[in-house]
Formats: C-alpha cells, structure tokens, sequence
C-alpha cells in the first residue's frame, strides 16, 4: 500500500503527545445564553484547543467538520506547532512563500495538518464520521494522510461541491469551480449515512396519468443487464403485440409468473395505448423515507461561495467591500453534512471554525428538524473569534436585523465562550497546579483512566463506574482539606467513608497508607497523583 513521507515527519507523528494539557477558562462577557446549552466556542490554537478538549469530549462525538487551510501558496501560516525538530522550527519561523508549488510548503502544511488530525480520530465515536474540506492544492496528499491516520479501509467517499454558480472569466487556464469534501469513517463497518429528504423537484416526478388509488408512481425499467436465470421470456400486451423478451443483453427483473402477479396488481404500465414495452410503477407512498445521498452537490441544492458571503455579510452587517474570508461555506452545504452524517442528539466538532458557519448550520437544522445537536467550535485568531465566530453565533441565537433592515428571528440556544489557561494543568515540575478544581481534575482523571470524555457531574469521590471497576478522586475540593485526616491520603478512615462499590476500584490519590494486603482484599488499585497521570 503506497505511503506518505516528508521532510519532518518524524518530529510531528508524535507531537501531540507533548502538547500540553491547558485548562477551558469561561469568559461569561463573550458567552450567550444558558450555561448549559452544552455549546461551546473556544479561542485559542486548535491544537491546544484540541489536547483540552479531550478529558471532556473524547470518544463522544458524532461527527467532525473542518475547513482547513488549503496551502495555496499566498497565505501566511499561523499555526504553531512548537516541534523543536530544527527542521520544523524553520519552516515555522518563515512564512510560506508566494511562489508556485513547491516542496516545502507541502511539507509544512502536512506537519501542521499531522498531529491536528490524530487528536481529531480520538473525538469520534465509533459510529462517527469526519468530513475535511479541500481543493486541488492538497487533496491527493491529504488523502494519503488521512489514510494513515484513519485507515485506508476506512475512506467512504469524496464529494465534489460545485461552489461557482457562474464561471470565473478572470481564470488563467480553467475557472475552478468545485471543491472536495473528504468523507473517513472511525469504522466502516458501523458507520451508516443517513438517506437524505426528497426535494420538491423529487417529489414532482411521481405522476398518477392512470389515478391509481395508491397514488403517484414512477416508472421502473422492467430490464437490467445482470443476470437471471428466470429473466427471458415473451410478453404479450394488453393490445395483442407479442414482445419477444428484454433488449439484447439483458434481462427481465422479474420471473413470468412474479410479472403477471405484478400486472394482476395494476402495478405494471403498459402506457397510454397499451402498446409499450412494460414498466414497473414505484409508489411513492412505498418507498423508503430519503433517498441515497450523491457524491456530487451542485450549488443548486446546497449554496455557493457568492450565496456564502451574502449570508455573513447579512448577518455581520458588512459593507460589499469586506472580504474576511476567501471561501467561506454556506450553511445549507454544513447542512447536508449534519443531514447525512448526525442524530437529532449528536455531537458535533469543528476545529478550524472560521466564521462560525458549522455552528449556524447546527442551530438552523435544529430548529428545521426538533434536534438538539450540540457544537464545539474552535477559532484560534482571536479577533476573528469574538468579533466574527461568536457574533454571528450570538446574533443567530438571539435574532438581529440584517444588512437590508429586516428584522430576522433567534434560532435561541446559547453557547459558552472559552479562552485557554496560561499556564498547563501541570507545571513546570509535573506538579498539579494549585488552583485547580476538583471537577478539573476529574475530567483528567476519568479521561486517563478510560480513554473516553467526562460527563459525570464531578460532586462525588466516585467518578463514575467503567467496564466493571469504580473510578474513585481523592483531590480537595471534594475533600477539602489536603491534610491525611481531610481526605487526600487514602487512609483506612477514608476508604469506609467512600462511596461504596462491590466489584474492582481504581483510586486516586496523593497518598495511601493502607497495605498492600489491605488493597488487595478490597479490590483496590492505587494510583498517586500526580505521578500515575501521563497519558
């Protein structure tokens, strides 16, 4: 199986293991909304954004978009990677330059793109699906890539949305008019995509020209090319014309004797004068709800670039001369994602948030369908973050008044805006920093010990229960008090005071001072903090 290689790699395909883990700080100004509307806009380099989220997150969401910078070549590279590789740190220290294609411009976005996309596989459920826009800078590279880290077995699809509702006269060879969407499963296997609504235009061509009871049909070919043993005989039609059997090199879909049944139904269409080579007609009460979603998406259905800008320039009140984003996406194209790919109850991330469009789209398909889908959004620039990202949030939560003066509804819900800490969760000397908080901790803890996110309520020294064994946090502000009487010692006196549980424990812990026959008795296994929490 063909590999991707390049200059760097080695320093990246383990680097998100040395981000550090940072703190979610609220900022309750920039926030919209109730507390926990389980929404959440997050400033701060996606990559650290990323490796924070994880404790809470990991392995709980349904469905991930992103929109990534598609290294075309005249754009400045604002992601740090911190890789102290000395190759690395040049092409971090440079900006990428406006010349043609060349090898280390693709170098560089693949270490950026690397240990993003790793951290990205462990948010997923197993039944969960990630979509990466992109063009044709970086699309066979990026296949490559994600081949890598999500399994080759595991690519579904590539759609192709035709952004460009009129052709670019300005182009130099040939007007680009669509961009690639890429479709990787966690696991094929358990990964369905849902069937998508009949649009209008579908819907109209069911006609009833013979006012069947049953109501609009549409006609079925009778005839296929594969084989069937059963599928060559003559039809005689109702006007006495003798049809030798299926055009040469194909087949009847059906048996003689499963035809007549059929035409004893009134379920075979002969046409107007009787006469016509026969069809099946296809009820639309009978068919399945949706259809099978289409590889290809003409702007028609799910909008284009210049529908996209309108969009934001209607909301954000910008004048026609603002361009923040060169390709930004529309919020029916997120749509169809969230139609094909999430639950009325499913998580959703995106970690290259830009104008917030994944978030609208979530809110609107919300409301069209009673959902109660949740985001996470990412955005590291900070301006962009609270002046674009969490304005337009807010002003489709709350309702605004457009750029033409027309007053436009709330979607309602709400989100919480979150800054990085300063500072890891540990420092310097692999210490727990003293300000933080028991339900901190907690997510950290869980997240260690399981590998899945948090989403316990954190107000007990019982996490929660994980295949079988109690998860159990001696940590003050559970306790209170540092001190071996107050608790984060694991003494005799505080294991009876613990909740209880019959079956295996895993407890956390400054200290212990029960034995090892002791342990061993209760079923108890120790961890100290904070030594036992690498990851």
């Amino acid at each position: 199986m063909p590999t991707l290689n390049w200059i760097g790699k080695e320093a990246v395909v383990k680097h998100h293991r040395d981000v550090p883990f940072r703190l979610l700080e609220p900022v309750a100004d920039l926030s919209c909304g109730p507390a926990d509307s389980g929404n959440l806009i997050v400033q701060g380099d996606n990559l650290h954004a990323l490796k924070a989220l994880l404790p809470r997150y990991a392995g709980q969401v349904k469905c991930i978009y992103i929109d990534p910078p598609y290294n075309t070549g005249n754009e400045g590279w604002v992601y740090n990677d911190n890789v102290n590789s000395p190759e690395i740190r040049k092409w971090l220290g440079e900006v990428v330059g406006k010349e043609g294609e060349t090898l280390d411009r693709h170098d560089r976005w693949l270490c950026m793109m690397y240990p993003r996309l790793v951290l990205l596989r462990q948010f997923l459920r197993e039944d969960g699906a990630i979509f990466v826009s992109i063009d044709d800078n970086e699309v066979a590279t990026l296949r490559l890539l994600m081949d890598e880290v999500f399994g080759a077995r595991n690519f579904v699809a590539s759609a192709i949305w035709n952004m460009m509702d009129s052709p670019k006269n300005s182009a130099r060879y040939l007007s680009e008019d669509h961009e690639y969407i890429i479709l990787y499963a966690v696991n094929k296997d358990k990964w369905r995509p849902n069937p998508l609504p009949r649009s209008e235009a579908m819907i109209a061509r069911y006609k009833n020209p013979d006012n069947d009871p049953r109501g609009p049909w549409l006609l079925s070919d009778l005839a296929a090319r594969n084989f069937y043993a059963q599928g060559r005989y003559p039809i005689t039609t109702p006007s006495g014309k003798v049809i030798d059997g299926p055009p040469s090199g194909s087949y009847w879909r059906v048996s003689e004797e499963k035809f007549w049944e059929l035409d004893r139904d009134n379920r075979i269409w002969w046409g107007k004068t009787g006469n016509s080579r026969p069809g099946i007609k296809r009820f639309l009460s009978e068919v399945k709800d949706g259809v099978v979603p289409k590889t290809l998406w003409p702007w028609q259905e799910v909008g284009s670039t210049r529908h996209s800008k309108q969009e934001l320039s209607q909301i954000l009140n910008l004048g026609a001369s603002t361009d923040l984003f060169v390709t930004p996406k529309p919020t029916t194209l997120i749509q169809r994602i969230l139609q094909i790919a999430t639950d009325k109850d499913s998580l959703v991330l995106d970690s290259f948030a830009g104008s917030g469009t994944t978030a609208h789209a979530v809110l609107k398909q919300n409301a069209e369908d009673g959902g109660n889908r949740r985001f996470i959004l990412v955005e590291m620039d900070p301006d962009i973050a609270q002046n674009v990202t969490a304005e337009r949030v807010r002003r489709v939560v709350q309702g605004y008044t457009n750029a033409k003066g027309q007053a436009v509804a709330g979607l309602g819900g709400g989100f919480q805006f979150c800054r990085l800490s300063a500072k890891p969760l540990f420092d310097a000397d692999g210490q727990i920093r003293g300000d933080v908080t028991f339900a901190q901790l907690a997510e950290f803890v869980w997240f260690v010990e399981t590998g899945t996110g948090f989403s316990g309520t954190a107000d007990s020294p019982l996490l929660g229960i994980f295949e079988g064994r109690a998860i159990y946090l001696l940590y003050n502000g559970i306790l209170k008090d540092k001190s071996v009487a107050g608790g984060n010692v694991l003494t005799s006196a505080v294991f009876e005071g613990l909740p209880p549980f019959a079956g295996p424990k895993v407890i956390y812990a400054a200290a212990c001072r029960l034995g090892n026959a002791r342990l061993a008795r209760e079923g108890i296994i120790f961890k100290q903090t904070p030594y036992a929490l690498e990851v």
